[in-house]
């Protein structure tokens, strides 16, 4: 069972800012909750409790409005003081993770997934990391995972890369 989750919640949300200028993209309101709410509920519903905000931009919003929403819990915050990227954000909360498997989110996507389900594959192929991949076409705007026809990571693109397929496994190890 996965116990413990890192949400990415520090990036700038440029792409975002013409509609929420006020708050970090993780915050930017559906059906009056922010987003973030969703996540939060959803990690719930699948008993994982321990959960650590990697935070930077704004991240006195985003921790503000945990506290107040959740004050029974006893979330963790990692606060980067200058932008770290992605895989520097998830070393330096990784520094607070008590758990072996720790799972990491993006704090601004939804994917419906099985998170036990999810583990029972991650320990059946050994597998240092697992990926959670969707399907795209037309994805210039993003980054793309090239995969082998085993599942296997060959290669991270970043956006605007020229790319071989357009379709990308759901499960990756």
């Amino acid at each position: 069972m996965i116990s413990e989750c890192i949400i990415l919640a520090g990036g700038l949300g440029t792409r975002l800012r013409s509609v929420v200028n006020e708050v970090p993209k993780v915050m930017a309101p559906v059906n009056e909750e922010p987003f973030l709410y969703y996540l939060i509920k959803r990690l719930r519903e699948q008993n994982i409790q321990r959960i650590i905000f990697a935070t930077g931009y704004k991240h006195e919003i985003i921790a503000n409005w945990v506290k107040d929403s959740f004050p029974e819990s006893s979330f963790q915050f990692s606060i980067e003081e200058e932008p770290l990227g992605t895989g520097g954000a998830i070393r330096k909360a990784m520094e607070m993770a008590v758990s072996e498997d720790v799972l990491v989110l993006n704090g601004d996507s939804y994917l419906e997934v099985d998170y036990s389900q999810l583990l029972a594959f991650h320990q059946d192929k050994k597998a240092d990391a697992t990926l959670v991949l969707k399907s795209m076409k037309n994805f210039d705007r993003y980054g793309c995972v090239e995969t082998d026809n085993t599942g296997r990571i060959t290669a991270f693109l970043e956006k605007n890369t020229e790319r071989k397929d357009s379709s990308m496994q759901a499960f990756i190890y």
